[in-house]
């Protein structure tokens, strides 16, 4: 029984892998330069479904195949730290819910936390590429917030997908779970 549940927790994180790639390979431009994005959505989805560990495993993974595949290479090792960092603040936040959020606008409060996470780390990355390129503090700080509109864009994008997903998905993967151990 147990090599069956080892196997089916590395099935699900090899599939939420692929589809935090998908998630991100499905991507509308901004005039800015960057993109938004899904992959914030399924890498959320996947800590609240497989937990702390094998969801932000699965999401920095997805992350840092797609930077790899997509001319993003240097970047690919940030995000799978920042993958940690963002899945942290999800799943503190569904502590607070005793791992069990009942209502979508408990989801939605996971998701607020969550994108609070996101939008502090894209700040914090922008800001220090700034000033490793020469920027001042002021102007990295300011330079860093002129990229921020297409994060807030992807975290509220996010916070409404996963609301209208997350129990559904629960339901499918509890049922397929129980399916499985008959």
């Amino acid at each position: 029984m147990r090599k069956k549940s080892s196997i089916q927790a590395l099935v699900l994180v090899a599939l939420f892998t692929a589809l935090t790639v998908i998630g991100t390979t499905i991507k509308i431009p901004l005039p800015t330069g960057a993109f938004v994005h899904l992959g914030n959505a399924v890498l959320l989805l996947a800590v609240l479904l497989l937990g702390y560990l094998k969801g932000s495993l699965a999401g920095g993974l997805g992350f840092f195949i797609f930077d790899l595949l997509n001319g993003y290479a240097t970047e690919a090792p940030y995000f799978i730290l920042e993958s940690f960092i963002v899945g942290a603040a999800a799943y503190g936040a569904l502590l607070i819910f005793k791992k069990k959020p009942t209502a979508i606008w408990q989801v939605v409060v996971i998701g607020v936390v969550t994108a609070i996470a996101k939008l502090l780390m894209t700040q914090i990355k922008n800001m220090v590429m700034l000033l490793i390129a020469g920027a001042d503090f002021q102007s990295a700080f300011a330079g860093a917030l002129t990229k921020l509109p297409a994060t807030l864009i992807n975290v509220t994008l996010t916070v409404i997908i996963v609301a209208l997903v997350y129990f559904p998905l629960k339901k499918a993967l509890v049922t397929t779970m129980k399916r499985s151990f008959v």
